[in-house]
């Protein structure tokens, strides 16, 4: 399988009140200097990537396993990625085509808000070789949308997606979250039914965490907002996805669903034991067995590579039992579910023998489901697919 290609962007015009990723506040000459340090880190990401401290003591040929290969996904995650100059993209995805042998159908995605694109900008990373667009609405409910500190309103999220569209964008993704502080099923419907009117190419549904470290979680407690009960949970995503199966959007993994040929091919890669290789600050990757992530710090991340160092920490190699249980972990999340005889031909191990025993609970219950080799969770096992996955941690 080919490799995937991740270019985290830190920067957000504001930080929104739930968001626990790694970010910071949009500044135009830290940027620019960003941008320098992503683009030297791709373009020399085999020297880069030769650990030299101890931490990376577990790795014994890092240079031959980090060397150039085929790819056919980027994406440019974040943060707020659609605050990239189109010029910024260009150069980047260039750097990816001169470090890597890039498929000629690659797939190239672009987290994008709404308040933060016109057409000419889209039309401009259009020609900067971005053909897939993911929109963060969250919410087509004004009144959600100030809850969760968005800068955008409903309006301008049905916008920003006729502009997509009137760019040349023929696949859109559209995210929206679920459970929020005093969302009713009816409302959470309300805006999903808003999202399906316009038609996109995929969706993708999230149910809220609250953090403790969020600052939402101190807005709830002052102003005594709370989440909808579990039950009420649960009818919001089953109602949803039956929605989203009648309007043509079949759902393929817990939190996403597609019209036929728009899933996610980058995504799919972490959820089908795939390989991909992460830049930017926070980013992580995985590859030939070994796992690291690159320095957190924004300002941390542009001095150690500007000085020509790695920025890559915590790399270790995973044993056979931590990949097996990522691949049974990452794989239970999608529709198809697993084929066990795949992973006893990938790792020599008998899923059912060896998990068998634990796992007679979950079919019982119905929540997993079995048919000879392949095995696959059912919409409620969804729901709590962690009670599931934790089988194989």
């Amino acid at each position: 399988m080919a490799l995937g290609l991740y270019v985290h962007v830190p920067f957000c015009s504001a930080i929104c009140n739930y968001c626990n990723f790694n970010r910071g506040l949009f500044d135009a000459d830290v940027k620019a200097r960003y941008v320098n340090a992503v683009v030297a880190e791709i373009r020399n990401h085999s020297a880069l990537r030769n650990p030299q401290s101890p931490n990376h003591s577990a790795i014994r040929n890092p240079q031959s396993a980090m060397s150039s290969s085929s790819a056919d996904t980027i994406y440019f995650g974040g943060g707020t990625p659609s605050l990239l100059e189109p010029a910024d993209v260009v150069r980047i995805v260039r750097a990816c085509e001169e470090a890597f042998d890039i498929a000629r159908d690659r797939e190239v995605t672009l987290e994008a808000n709404p308040e933060s694109i016109d057409v000419p900008r889209l039309a401009a990373y259009r020609d900067a070789g971005v053909n897939r667009l993911s929109i963060g609405v969250q919410s087509f409910r004004d009144e959600e949308l100030r809850r969760l500190s968005r800068l955008h309103d409903a309006d301008r999220a049905a916008a920003a997606y006729g502009e997509a569209r009137a760019a040349g964008f023929d696949n859109v993704s559209l995210d929206l979250m679920m459970w929020l502080p005093q969302q009713s099923v009816e409302q959470w419907l309300a805006s999903l039914d808003a999202a399906i009117a316009l038609a996109p190419d995929h969706l993708s549904l999230y149910l809220l965490e609250v953090y403790p470290n969020a600052p939402l979680k101190d807005d709830m407690a002052r102003a005594r907002w709370s989440q909808a009960p579990d039950e009420d949970a649960e009818a919001m995503y089953l109602e949803a996805m039956e929605r989203l199966a009648r309007a043509g959007l079949l759902q393929y993994e817990i939190s996403n669903a597609a019209r036929a040929g728009r899933r996610s091919r980058h995504n799919l890669k972490y959820w089908t034991d795939g390989e991909w290789l992460g830049f930017g600050c926070g980013a992580h990757s995985t590859r030939g067995g070994v796992r690291w992530k690159n320095i957190s710090s924004t300002t941390d991340y542009i001095e150690t590579v500007t000085c020509g160092r790695s920025p890559a920490v915590d790399a270790r190699c995973l044993s056979t039992d931590e990949r097996l249980g990522d691949a049974l972990f990452t794989g239970l999340r999608l529709v198809d579910g697993i084929d066990a005889n795949a992973i006893q031909t990938r790792y020599g191990i008998d899923v059912w023998r060896r998990f068998g025993p634990d796992l007679e609970r979950f079919l019982d219950a119905g929540l997993l489901r079995r048919d000879g080799a392949r095995f696959w969770l059912t919409p409620r096992g969804m729901l709590l697919a962690h009670e599931v996955m934790a089988v194989f941690v």
